[in-house]
C-alpha cells in the first residue's frame, strides 16, 4: 500500500494529542488540511481511525493499532535525527536511559553525576520501569539503553548485552528474628518464616523463585511489593525476612537495623547489564554514558 508519509505525520500528531487543532498548530497547517489528510488516510484503509464529535476525539480500535506502529516509527526517526546531530558534537543532545528505581538509586546515581560533570550540556532522561518494561521501551525506540538485572530473556532478537557489574542478593531480617544470627539456615526451614518479596513481574523475584525451586522449595510470600525500599523498611520493623540486593541495605547493615540471614545453600551472584538494540544506532551521548559506567 503506497501512502504518502505526510499523511502518517498528520495522523501521528492528531493521535498523540487527540486534537485536530493542536495537530494543526504543531504542523503549521490549517485545521481543514488536517481533517482532509485524516479523511484521505481513512479512505485508503477503508475504515474509521478516529471517533469525532463536537467536543471529543478518540481513536478507534483500528486507529489504536496504527498509532502503536506509527509511534514506534517516529521514535526511530527521532533517534536517527538525534544520532546524526550528536556525531559531530557532544555540546548538546540527550541520553535516554531505562532502569528500575532500585538500579537508579543503588547503582546509577554516581555515574549520572560523573557523566553530568563530564558532559554538562547533555541532557539525561531516565525512565524508571521494571527491567522487562525497560526492554519494551528499548525495543520501541523510547530509550537508547536499558540498564537491567540479569539473567533475563531479552525477547529482542537484536539485543546487545554488556555485563557491567556483579551483584549479590541476600536474605535480611530485623531484630525480631535475632535468633537466626550466626546460624546457617536451610532453605526449607527459612521458608517457614514470613517472607517479604518483590512482585512476580520483576527479574529479582524470578531469580528468587528459580533459586528456591532448584532446591525443591516453594513459598507463598507473606507480602509482595513493587519497591525494594518498602521491603527494607518492613523488614526493619520486624514484619518478616526479605530477599534484596546487598547494595540496597548497606546503611541498614552498618547501623545494625537489619542483619544478613546466612543460608546453608549458597546464593549465586548475578550481573547488571547494559542492553542496546542493534537495529537502532546508539547515539554518541549514550555510547559515552556506557563508557562512563563501564570504567
Amino acid at each position: 500500500m503506497d501512502i504518502n508519509f505526510e499523511l502518517y505525520k498528520v495522523f501521528y500528531h492528531v493521535a498523540q494529542s487527540l486534537s485536530f487543532s493542536t495537530a494543526s498548530e504543531r504542523l503549521c497547517i490549517s485545521q481543514s488540511a488536517v481533517s482532509q489528510s485524516i479523511r484521505s488516510l481513512e479512505e485508503k484503509f477503508n475504515c474509521k481511525l478516529f471517533l469525532r464529535n463536537s467536543k471529543h476525539v478518540a481513536l478507534t480500535q483500528e486507529g489504536l493499532l496504527l498509532f502503536k506502529h506509527i509511534e514506534q516509527a517516529f521514535n526511530f526517526i527521532k533517534s536517527g535525527e538525534q544520532g546524526i546531530q550528536e556525531m559531530h558534537s557532544l555540546k548538546y543532545g540527550t541520553v535516554r536511559i531505562g532502569a528500575s528505581d532500585t538500579i537508579c538509586k543503588y547503582y546509577l546515581l554516581p555515574y549520572l553525576k560523573k557523566f553530568n560533570q563530564l558532559y554538562p550540556q547533555i541532557k539525561i532522561q531516565v525512565t524508571n520501569r521494571t527491567s522487562p518494561r525497560c526492554l519494551e521501551l528499548l525495543n520501541s525506540g523510547f530509550v537508547d539503553i536499558a540498564v537491567i538485572n540479569l539473567p533475563l530473556k531479552t525477547g529482542l532478537e537484536n539485543a546487545v548485552v554488556k555485563k557491567i557489574k556483579a551483584i549479590q542478593d541476600v536474605f535480611i531480617a530485623g531484630p525480631n528474628f535475632s535468633g537466626l544470627k550466626g546460624q546457617k539456615i536451610p532453605l526449607p526451614e527459612l521458608a517457614r518464616y514470613p517472607l517479604l518479596m518483590l512482585e512476580k513481574d520483576t527479574v529479582t523475584r524470578k531469580f528468587f523463585d528459580d533459586f528456591l525451586g532448584s532446591h525443591g522449595v516453594r513459598i507463598v510470600p507473606e507480602i509482595e511489593l513493587g519497591s525494594v525500599d518498602l521491603l527494607v523498611e518492613m523488614t526493619r520493623i520486624g514484619l518478616g525476612i526479605s530477599f534484596v540486593m546487598e547494595n540496597a541495605v548497606e546503611k541498614e547493615l552498618a547501623a545494625d537495623e537489619v542483619f544478613v540471614v546466612t543460608t546453608k545453600e549458597k546464593i549465586p551472584s548475578r550481573k547488571l547489564g547494559v542492553i542496546t538494540n542493534a537495529r537502532i544506532p546508539v547515539p554518541v551521548a549514550a555510547e559515552k554514558f556506557i563508557e562512563v559506567i563501564d570504567k
